[in-house]
């Protein structure tokens, strides 16, 4: 789509709002928009706070353009050391499971990366449930709490489970940029009081669904890790912890043994 030409008063109101890469977003902007009121209304909600990604209704994932809709979580940098990791474990005709899917965007890096692989995704906010039914496979979206949205019959059968699970501590919430505080439904922040509620169940559950061999991935912070790497083990797994400073993501592993 071509649109209007961004000009220095585009990129200057961007700037005053806020934006650090004003220049690049403005190009988006104008990009996207089919006209000057168009544009108009995209930089009124730019403005406003509105994540780029929600107002444009895309966004760059390991080079695939992935459905962002309003109040969904929006994939981040720092989530593609968690698709690499899965990637690197993933060979054709395996099953995959993204738990806490948010828009699909892991999903589908694993399905872009591994073609042959069948991969189901999850979530309980049917928000999510029906952006990422925009980005993924027809019947392979589920809408309920963790595994129990899965169909019985992965039980034992997946080969890789990713979890993005919402790991901000709830007194944390506050502090967050409001970008992702006030439009990203809370469900996919909140992680309760040390952050990792739901991504303790997503570990201890997950032996039931591995298949031997099978591995468990949750994205962490860095000073969530280690305390998420003692679960991994009160599971059964072994485990391992990976961190990428040029993503600033953490990631913990847990493998469920072969016998």
């Amino acid at each position: 789509m071509t649109g209007p030409a961004p000009d220095d008063t585009l990129v200057a109101t961007l700037r005053a709002a806020g934006c650090v890469f004003a220049e690049e977003e403005a190009a988006l902007l104008a990009r996207e928009a089919e006209d000057e009121p168009a544009l108009a209304r995209l930089v009124a909600r730019r403005v406003a706070g509105e994540p780029l990604e929600q107002v444009v209704g895309f966004a760059e994932f390991l080079g695939l353009r992935v459905a962002v809709e309003p109040g969904v979580f929006v994939p981040r940098l720092r989530t593609t050391l968690l698709a690499r990791r899965a990637i690197a474990s993933l060979e054709p005709g395996d099953v995959a499971v993204d738990l806490c899917c948010g828009t699909g965007a892991l999903g589908m890096a694993l399905l872009a990366a591994v073609p042959g692989i069948e991969v189901h995704a999850a979530d309980i906010d049917p928000a999510a449930v029906r952006c990422a039914r925009r980005n993924l496979p027809t019947g392979r979206v589920h809408e309920g709490d963790l595994y129990d949205a899965l169909p019985a019959s992965l039980r034992g059968r997946v080969a890789v489970v990713v979890a993005n699970a919402p790991y901000v501590p709830t007194g944390a919430i506050a502090t967050m940029p409001p970008e992702a505080r006030d439009h990203e439904h809370r469900v996919a922040l909140d992680g309760g009081a040390d952050g990792l509620d739901v991504a303790r169940r997503v570990i201890a559950e997950a032996p039931q669904w591995l298949a031997p061999g099978g591995r468990v991935l949750v994205e962490t912070s860095a000073a969530q890790r280690l305390v998420a790497a003692a679960h991994v083990t009160a599971a059964g797994l072994d485990v391992a912890v990976a961190s990428g400073d040029d993503v600033d993501g953490n990631v913990v592993i847990g493998l469920r043994p072969r016998s």
